[in-house]
């Protein structure tokens, strides 16, 4: 990848982003012991494999997509900035995450950070799409709002 993204680059991390957050959520339904806690990663597990399919659609039309810029590539540098920094950018690392977990509420306190860096990245991202699909990109944004809430939920009661 270059040093600064593409739309559909930056679609593509969404999807790797969605990928790392089902195989985090994935690994927590088999490491947990506590029921509700393994309902949550399960539901969480559903989500991010509808989100991946929503983000494989928007890369057929953001192929050739500019967005407005202030001078030449300030938003997609703005983007390589935020993707450098976020750690559900880079491939396996969603499974790595998990395993090193020790305790369901480490689980939750990572999982709640990870929707928090989701929200930040795809409300970026709604620049580096077509109007068209910006409704789409505002949809997961309220999904990963969602998500946020049940596990903050889910903090509360361990």
């Amino acid at each position: 990848m270059a040093n600064i993204f593409s739309g559909s680059e930056i679609v593509e991390l969404g999807i790797q982003i969605e990928k790392n957050g089902r195989d985090f959520y994935n690994q927590l339904v088999k490491q947990t012991k506590n029921d509700k806690a393994r309902g949550i990663f399960a539901f969480l597990v559903g989500e991010e494999e509808k989100h991946i399919e929503v983000f494989k659609n928007i890369l057929k039309t953001v192929e050739n997509y500019e967005p407005a810029e202030s001078y030449p590539g300030e938003y997609f540098a703005y983007m390589n900035a935020l993707a450098g920094g976020y750690v559900f950018t880079q491939k396996e690392k969603g499974l790595e995450t998990a395993r090193a977990i020790k305790s369901d509420k480490e689980a939750v306190e990572k999982g709640i950070g990870f929707e928090k860096d989701s929200i930040i990245f795809y409300e970026g991202m709604k620049r580096a799409v077509p109007q068209n699909d910006i409704k789409v990109v505002e949809l997961l944004i309220k999904q990963e709002e969602g998500h946020l809430l049940k596990l903050t939920e889910l903090k509360n009661m361990l």
